[in-house]
Order: structure tokens, then C-alpha cells, then sequence
């Protein structure tokens, strides 16, 4: 599948010890994605979202099951580039390519469209009620946990699977051996899967924490791999209300964040038996909710 590149290069001043030099300095690329949903009445937009480009065609399918309009891969015709100006490459629900005429100009790449199956109804007034603009983040899911509850979202069942303390602490630098854009630029987020032996599955990096995490899930979604009800998420930055979402939509029993968690994310963990651990580093971190997950081994 051919994008846009998600680096770029120029020449910048680098000042140490009062001295400037001109050097060459790498930067995360950041553009908008415009998402959006043909079904059997139409072509609907649904959100435009800043990110790093590239696996654009996961992070559409993340963001439309993070926010409950998608629920199967079943659901999923095909995923095309700015399908209604011209055609190009299209990928079934496996992310597959069908080797369609390419188009030049970058803006193609710019705009996704996600085509459902004939016969899948869309909810374009959901989208109405559902979303609105912040600066931060481009367009999210209101944060209530009401909304949640009239989504359909119960809270995950309280089973015997655990994780241990010992293996926790070893999560935050399998992260950032694997962050490989972020040791090139410094700006770039990542979302990471583990598994209950502490093996990262998978990562994704995007200059957006909820898009990062967006494009974990979109891939998981597109290769019939959810829920994710025996792993533990990890996300580079913070845990907000938006990453918890994202987490009990796929049925992620644990979350782990390098950073803090805000009020709401530690809320709608407790609400729907989510395990939301903070701070997470090489020594330490902080349990906000779900504490029968981990398992200690040694004194606590």
C-alpha cells in the first residue's frame, strides 16, 4: 500500500554551549486524515484526524470501533483512498490491496473511505451526537460514561486472568526498544500490546496517542484478532478518558500508561472493571483500579 512518508529531513540551527551549528534533524510528519463511511445510502464524513501517515487504512478502522460504529470486521467491504474522485487501491477487510489503478497527489492520501458490506446500516446521525472538536486531539468521543452504558458497553467480567508486578516493570523499556520512529524524532507516541508472559505482540507509533492506539486496534480488527481480552495495553503518554474507551471497546482487561491517568479514565476503569496502571517504570508504578489482576510474588 503505497502513503505518504512519515519522516522528513531539513537543516536546522542546534545551539550547545553558546555555539550554533547547522546541522540535519528529522521530523515526524503530521497530516490530516479525513475518515469516512460509504454505505447503501450514501458516502458519510465522519472525522478528520491529525496523524503520522501510514497505516491509515487500521487507524480508520480503530477509530470507527473505538467509537461504536463499526463492531465486526465482518462489517467492512473494503477500505479505499478518496474513492469518490477517482478510484484507487482498496483493501478487503484483511487490509488486503486489490492492486486498483493508482492516482497521483498526496491529497489523495488524505482521505480514507471505509466501505461497509451491502446491507450494513450506519447510524450517520450518531456521529452528531457522539462527537466534537478539541485542540488537542482532533475529534473524540464525548467524555461521559453514560455514553458508554447507552453504547451497549458492560463492564468486563472479574475472571481469574492476571499479570505479574515483576513483569509490569519490564514493560516500559520493551517499549522504547521498539519505538523506532520516536529514536529518530523524539515525537512520536506508541501503543503496545503485551501478552500475559510480557511478550509485546505488537506496536504502533503516531505523532497521536489515540491514533496510535487507533491503528493497534484497526490491525487487530482487520485480522480477526479481538477482543483482546487476554493482554495488557501500554500507551507512551497518558491514560485519558478517550485511551480507557478505546481499551473496553477491543475488551482490553488491563491498561498500562508511562504517564498519568486523568479523573475520568480512573472512573470508567473502576465502572466497567478495567485494570489502570500509572506511572509504569523500571522499578515502580501505580494501580488506579482493578488491583485482583496483578499478581505479587514477592512482598508488597
Amino acid at each position: 500500500m503505497l502513503t505518504q512518508p512519515n519522516l522528513r529531513r531539513l537543516y536546522v540551527r542546534k545551539v550547545r554551549d553558546g555555539r550554533a551549528v547547522r546541522e540535519r534533524d528529522v521530523l515526524a510528519v503530521e497530516e490530516p486524515l479525513e475518515i469516512r463511511v460509504a454505505s447503501d445510502d450514501g458516502v458519510h464524513p465522519v472525522a478528520v484526524i491529525m496523524r503520522t501517515p501510514g497505516e491509515d487504512f487500521e487507524l480508520a478502522a480503530g477509530f470507527l470501533f473505538g467509537e461504536g460504529l463499526l463492531h465486526t470486521w465482518e462489517q467492512i467491504g473494503g477500505i479505499r483512498y478518496c474513492c469518490d474522485d477517482a478510484p484507487g487501491p482498496a483493501a478487503d477487510a484483511n487490509g488486503a490491496d486489490d492492486g486498483a489503478e493508482q492516482v497521483s497527489g498526496p491529497a489523495r492520501y488524505n482521505v480514507v473511505t471505509v466501505h461497509l458490506r451491502p446491507g450494513v446500516r450506519f447510524d450517520a446521525a450518531h456521529i452528531q451526537r457522539n462527537f466534537y472538536t478539541t485542540s488537542s486531539c482532533g475529534v473524540c468521543g464525548k467524555a461521559s460514561l453514560e455514553s458508554l452504558e447507552l453504547r451497549g458497553c458492560a463492564p468486563l467480567p472479574r475472571d481469574a486472568f492476571r499479570i505479574e508486578a515483576d513483569m509490569i516493570v519490564r514493560l516500559d523499556a520493551a517499549l522504547r526498544s521498539r519505538q523506532s520512529l520516536f529514536a529518530k524524532t523524539g515525537g512520536l507516541h506508541a501503543a503496545a500490546l503485551f501478552d500475559s508472559e510480557g511478550r509485546l505482540l505488537a506496536l504502533h507509533e503516531d505523532v497521536g496517542r489515540h491514533s496510535a492506539l487507533d491503528k493497534l486496534i484497526g490491525k487487530r480488527l482487520l485480522d480477526r484478532q479481538l477482543p483482546i481480552s487476554r493482554h495488557l495495553l501500554m500507551v507512551s503518554g497518558r491514560a485519558s478518558f478517550e485511551i480507557m474507551q478505546k481499551a473496553l471497546m477491543a475488551h482490553a482487561p488491563i491498561v498500562a500508561a508511562v504517564g498519568a491517568p486523568s479523573s475520568l479514565a480512573v472512573e470508567l476503569a473502576q465502572t466497567f472493571n478495567l485494570t489502570l496502571l500509572g506511572f509504569v517504570r523500571s522499578t515502580c508504578f501505580n494501580i488506579y483500579a482493578g488491583e485482583w489482576r496483578i499478581a505479587y510474588t514477592g512482598a508488597r
